[in-house]
């Protein structure tokens, strides 16, 4: 479960993969609740667009914003069916979230330790993620969040590392490059077959 994750800052890398500005957020190190940059693309306008989004994804019905505690990350084999993340699934509501790292716990000391994970090649990610929208009550305001999307990962060779060593391996889905336009153009039936582990860039556990 990834709870926490470093934002990109390296406005080059965004500019050449998307054509978009990178914008400027309030928190660098990001955790649920918090602002992170996401890129979108509309089906009905066909533009792809860049903004903040809340990293905990709460759904149109929720009563209150806290629900995006609890949704940062959502299973790719049960996504279609919980409640939470099934109209943003089926809508095509996919979304690249931008990052340098993200962190999982390490056990290999025999402590949980709080692990940074990047690519090899020291560039930032795009995470396989889902968004929606959310209607203050009280203000009218339209917040718009998001949620990782997770794959197993006991047959990663880094990933399979982390967490507790009775639990089930899993991870966020950082895609190659030559997957992002693939991911935001994907429909229901075709994004499951791109979260595999297959589809993941080399990754690192930073020392």
């Amino acid at each position: 479960m990834c709870v926490q994750y470093l934002t990109t800052v390296n406005t080059d890398w965004v500019k050449s993969h998307f054509d978009l500005v990178l914008p400027q957020s309030s928190a660098h190190d990001v955790f649920p609740t918090y602002p992170g940059p996401i890129v979108l693309k509309s089906h009905k306008t066909e533009r792809t667009a860049i903004g903040l989004a809340r990293f905990g994804l709460i759904p149109s019905w929720a009563k209150d914003d806290d629900f995006g505690r609890k949704t940062y990350n959502a299973r790719t084999e049960t996504v279609v069916d919980k409640p939470s993340y099934k109209h943003a699934w089926t809508q095509r509501h996919y979304a690249l979230a931008l990052a340098d790292a993200f962190y999982e716990p390490s056990y290999e000391s025999g402590k949980a330790v709080r692990t940074p994970i990047k690519q090899s090649n020291g560039q930032p990610m795009a995470i396989a993620s889902i968004w929606d929208t959310w209607t203050e009550p009280e203000t009218g305001e339209l917040i718009v969040s998001f949620s990782m999307l997770t794959i197993n990962a006991d047959s990663h060779p880094v990933m399979n590392r982390l967490h507790k060593p009775e639990d089930e391996k899993r991870t966020v889905v950082p895609l190659r490059p030559e997957l992002f336009q693939e991911w935001l153009n994907a429909t229901p039936e075709t994004a499951k077959d791109i979260l595999n582990l297959s589809s993941i860039p080399e990754l690192m556990i930073e020392a």
